[in-house]
């Protein structure tokens, strides 16, 4: 086991204000909402099996979704909640990855230009899983554009 680490990076623009991406973000109903978002344009089947979030510093989130057969598990615990501008916590997928820090790091951020807001969206993890970096974006990507597509739909 290595003690490097490697970090995956994206960033989007949306044209709502920090504080509806932050809330759309922690609000347990929108995230289950756009969870299910994201499985559809990641070309996930589902459905969601179990959806659990304790929106506070120091509360967890655990979802599952149906992959193949198999339940695929998505946990953490938030460690930063600064509405609107930092969503900081852990993320694991496999009960063998606990022992190793694997962080992710939302900062959100007024657009330049004042209309609506950037956000980026950093995940330290250890350099071994450095085969899935590139993946590992491109499924936070859908994420964020799936968090823009709830917010569209809210107007």
């Amino acid at each position: 086991m290595t003690s490097e680490k490697i970090e995956a990076k994206v960033t989007h623009h949306f044209r709502a204000s920090p504080e509806r991406v932050y809330d759309a973000m922690t609000d347990p109903e929108k995230a289950r909402l756009w969870q299910e978002a994201w499985m559809v344009q990641a070309g996930l089947k589902g459905p969601i099996v179990r959806f659990e979030m304790d929106v506070r510093e120091g509360g967890s989130f655990f979802y599952s979704d149906m992959r193949d057969g198999e339940e695929a598990k998505h946990w953490g615990t938030f460690l930063v909640l600064h509405r609107p501008t930092k969503i900081q916590h852990t993320w694991f997928v496999d009960e063998s990855e606990e022992d190793q820090l694997s962080l992710v790091t939302i900062i959100i951020e007024p657009a330049p230009d004042g209309q609506g807001s950037t956000v980026t969206l950093y995940h330290e993890m250890n350099a071994e899983w450095e085969e899935y970096l590139e993946r590992t974006e491109q499924g936070w990507m859908k994420m964020l554009l799936a968090v823009e597509g709830l917010l569209e739909a809210e107007g």
